[in-house]
């Protein structure tokens, strides 16, 4: 069985080298075409302690987040993970890698078995050291090849989430 779980940022987000409203954020866009594409259940994470809507003061909290290793609580998932073969896990790419919200998910489940492909959203760090860090927290998971995916093009990033799944997933 396959899920795609994500976190993404709606309001003031940076969008190539501007500030833009977003009514849905950039990794919910991806997630969304990934689940239709691989017809599998879609999770959000979702904090209970919201980040700022101003862009600036998200990245500030981010930054805090990280460096003092807080480990953000999110709304509880009925979903039961444990259920999934392979885990789409989704988000933007901030401070170089995923939010801290990720790492509380990865460091609250057991996925030892579970294949994860990361994919994240990004206006010029790609997947930055993510890949690494989920390969650390996750030691008995197998970490597939990532997708990164500029946010201002996550509207129309089906052809590349269809050639990253084609090379793969084997159906």
């Amino acid at each position: 069985m396959r899920g795609v779980i994500y976190y993404s940022k709606s309001g003031e987000n940076y969008v190539n080298g501007q500030l833009k409203q977003l009514q849905k954020g950039n990794t919910a866009v991806v997630a969304e075409k990934i689940a239709a594409y691989l017809d599998a259940e879609l999770i959000q994470l979702i904090p209970k302690k919201e980040y700022p809507e101003a862009y600036q003061q998200t990245v500030e909290m981010a930054e805090r987040e990280k460096q003092q290793q807080v480990l953000p609580e999110y709304q509880e998932i009925t979903q039961n993970i444990a259920q999934y073969e392979e885990l789409f896990i989704g988000y933007p790419n901030w401070w170089g890698t995923f939010p801290q919200i990720i790492k509380t998910f990865l460091k609250e489940q057991d996925l030892t078995g579970t294949t994860i492909y990361p994919f994240c959203t990004h206006e010029g760090s790609a997947l930055g050291s993510s890949v690494a860090d989920m390969t650390t927290l996750c030691p008995k998971a197998k970490i597939e090849t990532g997708l990164a995916i500029r946010g201002s093009k996550a509207a129309e990033s089906d052809k590349a989430i269809a050639n990253w799944l084609s090379h793969l997933i084997k159906n």
